[in-house]
């Protein structure tokens, strides 16, 4: 039903450019400041710098640090995932390791690329911030003037929809619904900013995203009626 074997499946962290909103350059401060009064919940708790974690989220002010991404190879009981992540703290260096490997993956023939909520998050992130850093966005990723059949993303999430335009479903929760094994971790989406610039623990990170990618993958392939990938079928280059 899919193009399992022609997919790629990733997944990206991104966290604020800076570790506290004081940080920030004056003019970035006055502009978070604009952008933040439309997502204060209680203006009398909450201020643009209490709020500042959840600057990563947003292009302009985020930086992508891990990209991982996965490969399915065979069928049956014997199929496999491979994973493969691009990390750091130069968000311009994981951003080219990353388009070096999916021009090259790209190739001839038709790729997709699959993410939960790929198409409202993951993939304008990645086109936004090449972008800011002067990288050109690869072809599988530029939608820019391509008709809509052309544009070979899958969404995880507007599949589970099934049209129902106001339907919002969270990775774990389809994982839970649909019978898929989820990581017991204790790190959350809302957590990496605090791991990156607290913790400063990158690999931690890695793993939690790795981890996300399988379960995408899990996700295709249970939407599609195939069996699933056995855990000691995941392999990590």
């Amino acid at each position: 039903m899919f193009p399992y074997l022609n997919t790629l499946f990733l997944d990206i962290e991104t966290v604020p450019q800076q570790p506290a909103f004081e940080q920030m350059p004056g003019d970035w401060q006055k502009l978070w400041e604009l952008k933040s009064q439309n997502l204060l919940r209680n203006k009398e708790e909450e201020t643009a710098s209490t709020i500042y974690p959840r600057a990563g989220i947003y292009a302009e002010f985020g930086k992508i640090i891990c990209i991982s991404c996965g490969f399915i190879q065979g069928a049956g009981e014997g199929r496999k995932i491979t994973l493969k992540s691009f990390a750091g703290d130069d968000e311009k260096t994981v951003l080219l390791s990353f388009n070096e490997m999916l021009n090259k993956w790209t190739g001839s023939g038709n790729r997709f690329l699959c993410a939960h909520n790929g198409k409202e998050f993951d993939f304008p992130y990645l086109c936004r911030r090449m972008i800011i850093n002067s990288i050109p966005i690869p072809s599988l990723l530029n939608i820019a003037g391509k008709k809509p059949w052309e544009v070979s993303h899958l969404d995880t999430m507007e599949l589970w929809k099934f049209g129902d335009f106001k339907s919002y479903t969270s990775l774990n929760l389809l994982a839970h619904s649909l019978g898929i094994p989820t990581p017991k971790d204790d790190i959350g989406g809302s957590m990496v900013w605090e791991v990156y610039w607290k913790e400063k623990n990158l690999p931690r990170i890695v793993t939690y995203c790795q981890k996300d990618v399988v379960t995408v993958a899990q996700i295709l392939l249970r939407l599609g009626g195939e069996s699933l990938i056995k855990e000691e079928n995941i392999e990590i280059k």
